[in-house]
């Protein structure tokens, strides 16, 4: 017997209602998430420096247990977990030396990258040290080479992953904005350095969400989660300059990590 639209429809809700009662729909997705065989790729970002708690057997690439691939890891609890993310990394290292895990059983994948393949550590360097002209100069470089070079290096590491993982839901996150403009920085990059930067930001976040809608993976925006949280916000989840540790400069805090890029990827997982 065919149910007519709104028998369907109160069926639908009771459904849904009973699962609710019992429990039953929370009871899936967990077991969902226990099933999945999990790969964590990329770059800082996703290595988690800046977060601390580095596990010391990563070396130099300092894998931190308090970024969001390991804090999405400890609250699903995947049947496997593979953490090779590493602090530096280009498109290249990730073709090169962080793929082994990967195969056709692999259900989920997240990955940052393409930074460091367009020269921001340089830039922010630049813009640091350098004067007005000549940080917006290098910031009009970076953005060239993300024109020209970046979405055929992003191609290589998206088509890479699919040939090993062919299953594997792919979440691509992006980069936040690293500033907050007119905000309380007394000293510092002028207020046209820190909105150039911000447009650099945005046009590689642009760039590589195209490129991984290309290759049908989804692309995660952090921006949203980042906006009241930038340098100069008062309530900042990046790294100012650290001349102390030159190396966490301009990344997230474990608190950027937990609170800008994990709830991102947990909605896209």
């Amino acid at each position: 017997m065919k149910l007519s639209r709104a028998a369907a429809l109160s069926s639908s809700l009771l459904l849904g209602a009973v699962l609710a009662l019992t429990g039953a729909g929370t009871a899936q997705a967990d077991a969902t998430a226990q099933s999945m065989d999990y790969v964590a790729l990329g770059d800082s970002y996703s290595s988690g420096v800046g977060a601390g708690s580095y596990d010391s057997a990563s070396g130099s690439c300092k894998r931190s247990t308090r970024a969001y691939p390991k804090l999405w890891a400890n609250a699903n609890s995947p049947s496997s977990f593979a953490f090779t993310a590493c602090s530096g990394a280009r498109t290249s290292d990730v073709t090169t030396t962080q793929l082994g895990p990967l195969n056709s059983a692999t259900d989920l994948v997240s990955i940052t990258v393409g930074g460091n393949d367009a020269g921001f550590a340089d830039v922010m360097t630049t813009c640091v040290l350098q004067s007005e002209a000549i940080c917006l100069n290098r910031i009009e470089q970076a953005k060239g080479y993300v024109d020209t070079t970046l979405p055929g290096k992003l191609d290589e590491v998206y088509s890479a992953i699919s040939a090993k993982a062919p299953a594997a839901r792919v979440v691509v996150l992006g980069y936040p904005r690293f500033y907050k403009l007119n905000g309380n920085c007394l000293a510092g990059l002028s207020e046209n350095e820190r909105r150039a930067i911000n447009d650099a930001a945005d046009y590689l976040n642009t760039a590589t969400a195209k490129r991984a809608a290309d290759h049908g993976y989804t692309f995660a925006s952090v921006v949203g989660t980042f906006t009241g949280h930038e340098i100069c916000s008062g309530s900042s989840w990046l790294h100012s300059v650290n001349w102390l540790n030159i190396g966490e400069s301009y990344h997230p805090t474990a608190a950027g990590q937990s609170g800008g890029y994990l709830p991102v990827f947990d909605s896209n997982a």
